[in-house]
């Protein structure tokens, strides 16, 4: 990944969060050399192990910078939890919002919400956060239900040129940004791809710095790509944070990427935000933790009206559906049903968000895996342990699909930073390489595992 690219990434996470456009946004001297040494590192284990050694000597805005890009690297490794307490992003509450109560309001799960609400559409978008994986889930498992609409195509704003990717079926790590090399945004393309669906590129490169450039670009990359050459063609999008909006509002004054796409093609696009309502901190009385616990649910859910049966939108201008996506940080991440005194002892201040970051990174492994990952059981555990690192500490666990290059993204992965430690990977019943490595990428262990299929 170019400098370049990780300008976008952070662009595209700032602008969500401000309150004007970001146009002619510049990074000071120190960002660009950070930028430009990640990109130059051989695997997130180094992006991570740099940022950290680099943070001290920051400025409190590149800290902020470092921090998001610390949290990417996370993921990207397999620490879903730790990335999402390592940058808590939380949207601006939604001003004057008065949250559905359960006398007039009911939850149904958000794949058939959505469904429903794509049959008579030709553009539906869905949005994600981009270093919290549990956003993708949702988007992984409505593409069989979409493609059964009619959808024919999957535009990604991670995607980059990969002219062998259909033929190949999966993706690799020069596919498109770094985002890609998550596990679960593999799954999406290979999903995407055996489903028979035409896979679109369509981010603006060239507009790395102003907002309302880019989001144009995009909308007109889509118009190009899909709908020049296909008049009849419907197409879903995957987007990042404010870029499914269809009015001006979360990135300012710029006009954002969805808004710009409904006036050059004249169609209403199905807008869906998971931005909103994520499970990012612990203790908060907050918008997202009062509908949680009204509205209990173990998958993404919407709410529908009971006496209409429409899905409540917290901004039904910028977009028509609301996700609340099911909580995925409590105390049980640290250890099974009951936490011993010594665990409680080690994490004195739950209730304090930035303070429980830094309790979970000083005892790293200590952390369950989120339950999300099993994909509604489609996915078994797999144990793996330290004993794999030859003794290597910090080091990393992979699986890849036997038939798929070392270059692709992995079907799970895990980062190693205490001795004595053990996990879960989560996998689809098949054959796999597993591979444990350093920091460098250098190989420490490898074996071919098999999961079975009950």
């Amino acid at each position: 990944m170019s400098p370049g690219r990780f300008r976008l990434v952070v662009l595209g996470v700032v602008a969500s969060l401000t309150t004007a456009a970001l146009r002619g946004q510049a990074y000071d001297p120190a960002a660009v050399r950070m930028f430009r040494a990640l990109s130059e590192q051989p695997s997130p284990l180094a992006r991570y192990q740099y940022l950290q050694k680099l943070d001290p000597h920051l400025s409190t805005a590149n800290q902020h910078l470092a921090a998001q890009m610390s949290a990417f690297a996370l993921a990207e490794l397999g620490l879903y939890s730790q990335a999402v307490l390592a940058f808590p992003l939380k949207m601006r509450p939604v001003p004057g919002l008065s949250l559905p109560d359960a006398l007039n309001w009911r939850g149904e799960d958000a794949i058939e919400v959505i469904a429903k609400a794509a049959a008579n559409r030709r553009i539906v978008m869905i949005n994600e956060v981009h270093h919290n994986a549990q956003t993708r889930v949702l988007t992984l498992q409505l593409l069989p239900r979409l493609r059964a609409l009619g959808f024919n195509y999957l535009a990604i704003e991670a995607l980059g040129n990969d002219p062998g990717l259909t033929e190949r079926g999966y993706p690799l790590r020069a596919s498109g940004t770094e985002y890609l090399q998550e596990p679960l945004y593999g799954e999406i393309v290979r999903e995407a791809l055996r489903l028979g669906f035409v896979l679109v590129p369509y981010d603006d490169e060239e507009a790395e710095s102003d907002v309302g450039a880019r989001e144009a670009g995009q909308a007109r990359n889509l118009l190009r790509r899909v709908f020049t050459r296909d008049p009849d063609a419907r197409l879903v999008v995957a987007a990042g944070y404010a870029h499914v909006d269809k009015a001006v509002g979360r990135l300012g004054l710029a006009r954002p990427m969805a808004m710009n796409l409904a006036e050059l093609t004249g169609l209403d696009p199905l807008s869906i935000d998971q931005a909103q309502f994520l499970d990012v901190e612990w203790g908060k009385n907050d918008d997202y933790h009062r509908l949680a616990a009204r509205f209990p649910s173990e998958v993404p859910e919407v709410l529908v009206d009971e006496a209409s049966g429409r899905p409540w939108s917290a901004a039904p201008e910028l977009y028509d559906i609301s996700v609340i996506s099911p909580p995925s940080l409590s105390l049980k991440a640290f250890g099974d049903e009951e936490i011993s005194a010594p665990s409680v002892g080690r994490y004195r201040d739950l209730s304090n968000g930035v303070q429980m970051a830094h309790q979970a990174f000083v005892a790293f492994n200590d952390m369950k895996r989120p339950k999300w990952l099993e994909l509604g059981g489609r996915r078994r555990p797999y144990p793996v342990d330290t004993r794999l690192c030859r003794g290597q500490i910090p080091c990393v666990v992979d699986a890849h699909y036997v038939d798929e290059s070392d270059q692709a993204t992995p079907a799970d992965i895990y980062a190693f930073f205490k001795s004595s430690s053990s996990t879960r990977l989560y996998l689809y019943p098949g054959r796999y390489r597993l591979r444990a490595w350093n920091d460098q990428g250098r190989r420490l262990s490898d074996a071919v595992i098999e999961i079975p299929d009950s």
